[in-house]
């Protein structure tokens, strides 16, 4: 079920590619950028990553914090933050509950046919744990340009 913009955004703990605990609950007064991806270290996620990265400074000084979130296990996040130098946030969601409650989970297509699997998603809840956007099936590429409009960042 996709998430409706004012509706309350569910609260979650995942383990972080640190391997410490990262609750929604940690960002109340902050604006949360959840980004819910496939798979860390494919082409298409390593470039909307690169491109949050790469705009981190906009998105920071509007005070909006970024967290990925996708079902990889711990230690394929760390690589991915080590080897494209990621300076925020990735959740572990394995068993993709938080993705499930978010609505980034579910069927989509994927080459002419239709799989189940992570919905490339964006949701920004805010400071009270509102959503305030909620974009489903977005693309990897040039995705973070358009929100940054969407949002009056650029």
């Amino acid at each position: 079920m996709k998430l409706e913009i004012g509706s309350k955004a569910p609260a979650f703990t995942l383990t972080s590619d640190d391997g410490s605990p990262v609750s929604l609950a940690d960002f109340t007064g902050r604006k949360a950028l959840l980004y819910f991806y496939p798979a860390a270290l494919t082409p298409g996620c390593t470039k909307q990553a690169c491109d949050f990265r790469d705009n981190l400074e906009m998105f920071d000084s509007a005070d909006y914090v970024i967290v990925g979130i996708s079902p990889d296990k711990q230690a394929k996040l760390v690589k991915f933050r080590e080897t494209e130098t990621l300076p925020f946030t990735l959740l572990s969601d394995p068993d993709h509950a938080v993705m499930e409650a978010y609505g980034a989970w579910g069927h989509k297509q994927l080459y002419g046919k239709t799989v189940t699997g992570v919905i490339r998603s964006t949701i920004v809840v805010g400071p009270t744990g509102l959503v305030e956007v909620a974009q489903y099936n977005v693309r990897a590429t040039g995705h973070v340009a358009k929100l940054m409009r969407d949002l009056s960042l650029s």
